[in-house]
């Protein structure tokens, strides 16, 4: 049952500890419509035929759930429950992942999957890295997928903001628009957003030629001239590795020092496809249809000038979505959660999986074999517990 709390962010009950006190979220997405009308073309593009991939009816659910090999057969949720085995944070990669491993092992996870759901690949347009899809395939129709799968199991998927949490014992507690939502085990998988300048025009161009991960893209831009911005070892990685694809590379940085490591600058400034650029500011990223340039400014004279580009890569770092676990969980010195042993926390029961964690590689395919080890872990330790049984999903 739904348990309300009126009262004010930051205010907390007599005897409560601290962090429960959520505050009642205005507004939202409609959960039965997750990814706002996203309609999954799986042509190829070309005009042949597309891709045949196996129906997948969410909706259908039999009077009597029939059991696969392994495993439910697909098992409708129930929409109200508000308590479960495991909750997972953050709907992500590492966190459907996760939801599709723990429903299978008949956990009945509920994913609080954030008012923006999908992760960052809700911002990608082309995904070539990601196997099983040879031709590409859309970020959001990937995560359509992703999701569509964890439903299929039986998983609820809620797209709401955890506002506070209380991790000081079982069943543990989370506050998401002023729901109170009881787990005996916890994920938390809500990623990292990249840090972007804030101006419309890059908003305006994601995905069609500004980016924040050179790894995913850079692909896309094999002799282009193209930009990255940023001062920092990230900036430095990035224009360093884009020069296996590009002609030129223009690192813009709006200060005349760096605080990258002397022998990342080094190495930079040894290459010659790499060209730095400082003490400039990126005022605008110019283009319609695809980036075109950027308006640049020079941060002490205050003269702008033009520079063509066919891309720009904004390499100013990534901040960990942590703020409502900062009371319970370790964090590093960058702000991650700090996992112990694979996937455990300092407290028995809550796991991190994904992006939350890992600053170094970032990638979906890493996020999702993270949320494979943390639902696995999870089913293992609510075994040893005695709130789940065994089941034949995982090795041990």
């Amino acid at each position: 049952m739904s348990k309300q709390r009126p009262v004010a962010r930051g205010e907390a009950r007599s005897g409560e500890p601290k962090g429960s006190a959520p505050t009642k979220r205005a507004g939202g997405g409609d959960s039965s419509f997750p990814f706002g009308g996203l309609q999954i073309d799986f042509g190829r593009g070309d005009g042949s035929a597309p891709l045949a991939l196996p129906a997948i009816d969410i909706a259908a659910e039999p009077a009597t759930p029939v059991p696969a090999v392994g495993g439910p057969g697909s098992v409708a949720a129930e929409a109200g429950r508000t308590e479960s085995k495991l909750v997972i944070v953050g709907s992500g990669p590492a966190g459907l992942t996760a939801a599709i491993y723990a429903a299978r092992a008949n956990l009945e996870p509920i994913v609080l999957g954030g008012t923006t759901p999908g992760g960052q690949l809700m911002l990608t347009s082309d995904v070539e890295n990601y196997p099983g899809f040879h031709d590409g395939i859309q970020g959001p129709d990937l995560m359509a997928l992703f999701r569509a799968q964890a439903e299929r199991f039986g998983t609820l998927v809620l797209d709401v903001d955890v506002d506070a949490v209380d991790l000081s014992g079982r069943p543990f507690r989370l506050w998401a628009r002023g729901v109170e939502y009881q787990a005996q085990s916890v994920i938390v998988s809500t990623g990292a957003s990249a840090m972007w300048l804030g101006l419309e025009s890059e908003t305006r161009l994601r995905g069609r030629g500004v980016s924040a991960c050179a790894t995913c893209d850079g692909f896309f831009f094999r002799d282009r001239e193209i930009g990255v911005v940023g001062g920092g070892d990230t900036a430095f990685e990035e224009a360093t590795y884009l020069t296996r694809f590009a002609s030129k590379i223009h690192l813009l940085h709006r200060r005349d020092a760096f605080r990258a490591s002397k022998i990342m600058v080094d190495r930079a400034k040894a290459n010659p496809k790499i060209e730095i650029h400082t003490n400039v500011a990126v005022d605008e990223v110019l283009g319609d249809e695809k980036v075109s340039g950027v308006q640049l400014r020079d941060t002490e004279t205050g003269k702008r000038s033009k520079m063509p580009l066919d891309g720009l890569f904004i390499a100013i770092g990534h901040r960990p979505n942590t703020d409502a676990f900062r009371d319970w969980l370790d964090i590093d010195d960058k702000g991650y959660l700090v996992v112990h042993d694979r996937t455990n926390t300092k407290i028995d029961g809550v796991f991190v999986a994904g992006d939350v964690h890992d600053h170094r590689y970032r990638q979906a395919v890493t996020a999702a074999g993270d949320g494979c080890m943390a639902a696995i872990d999870a089913e293992r330790w609510l075994e040893s517990q005695g709130i789940a049984e065994a089941t034949t999903l995982t090795a041990w």
